[in-house]
Formats: structure tokens, C-alpha cells, sequence
């Protein structure tokens, strides 16, 4: 089995009409699900959360050892797909940048919500620079977590009046307080 650093790639990424967009409809259905599952996996492992739809480089587009490589309208199709489902949104206009959700905004809220308990943080006050990169969140998902992503997984939880987001001088600033019963 072909790996990307340390991840596994699955077989059909050595088969070369995967990297063509299929004209048969059925086809293209079961490589679109593939493709999507295949960026989704890797983005996850990998902790990517944008993907450039110009990326030439990007290491899933590509596959050196068969010689084949995603054409720019193939990868906007796969992307689209994934933004369809709800998976990844447009960042532009353009349509030239994929937020990629490999977990859904509801579900990074209820990871930051079982964070929180069971860090015993209830009822305590951390920057969003601390949950992205702290001491407390190291080797856990919420480590390196887009900002954008948190921000919006932190507004679910606001709703439902499990949070408070307040406002610094600067955006560094940006804090929260948890106020956690159980949902």
C-alpha cells in the first residue's frame, strides 16, 4: 500500500482513471464518494483545514508514481461535492479557497464541550488563542484548529448558553467563559 508520510492511501489512488473526471454517470458517483472520504481522511489526519483549489502541490492532487494528477476542473468537482454536503465552504468568491470540515461545526462544539468537562474547566476563562494552542488542548483535536472553525463552534455553544465570548483590545485578546451544565 502506497502512504503519503504516514498516511495509507487507498488502492484506487494507483488506478489512473481516478484521476480523470469519469463521463459515466454511475462512475463518476462512486469516484466523487471516494475522492470525498479520501480529502476528508487525509485532511483530518494530517490536520489541514484549507485546501487552494490552485494548489498544483497539494499531495492528494497528485500521484508521481503513476504519473497522474487531478485536472483543475476535477479537483473544483470533488471540492463542490464537499461543499454541497455541507463538509467544506467556499472561503472566496472565486471559489479559489476550501475550508475543509472534516468534523461539522456542531461537532467541533461538542468536542470543545467535552473538552471543557473533562479538563475540569467549568466556570473558568481561557483566551481562543489558549484553546487553539495552548498547554491545555496539546494532543487533542482542538490543538491547531482553524480559527474561523473554533470561532463558529464556540458561537453554537454561546447559543445555547454554554459560553460567553467577550472581546479584547485585539483579536489575540478574544476570550471565553464557560458556564457548562451538562446539555
Amino acid at each position: 500500500m502506497q502512504k503519503l508520510g504516514d498516511f495509507k492511501l487507498p488502492h484506487f489512488f494507483n488506478y489512473p482513471p481516478y484521476f480523470t473526471l469519469q463521463p459515466v454517470r454511475d462512475t463518476r458517483e462512486k469516484q466523487v464518494q471516494l475522492w470525498k472520504d479520501l480529502i476528508l481522511d487525509y485532511c483530518r489526519t494530517q490536520k489541514i483545514f484549507v485546501i487552494g483549489l490552485e494548489e498544483e502541490d497539494f499531495a492528494l492532487f497528485s500521484n508521481p508514481v503513476i504519473e497522474r494528477s487531478l485536472s483543475h476542473e476535477a479537483r473544483a468537482a470533488f471540492l463542490s461535492a464537499l461543499v454541497s454536503e455541507g463538509r467544506a465552504e467556499w472561503l472566496d468568491k472565486g471559489h479559489r479557497k476550501c475550508l475543509i470540515l472534516w468534523h461539522r461545526v456542531q461537532d467541533w462544539a461538542d468536542i470543545i464541550f467535552r473538552f471543557v468537562k473533562d479538563n475540569g474547566l467549568e466556570d473558568s476563562v481561557m483566551t481562543v488563542e489558549e484553546i487553539r494552542s495552548g498547554i491545555e488542548s496539546r494532543g487533542t483535536e482542538l490543538h491547531g484548529i482553524d480559527r474561523t472553525i473554533l470561532m463558529r463552534a464556540l458561537r453554537v455553544l454561546e447559543q445555547k448558553g454554554k459560553l460567553a465570548i467577550f472581546k479584547g483590545t485585539s483579536a489575540d485578546d478574544e476570550g471565553v467563559k464557560f458556564s457548562m451544565e451538562p446539555f
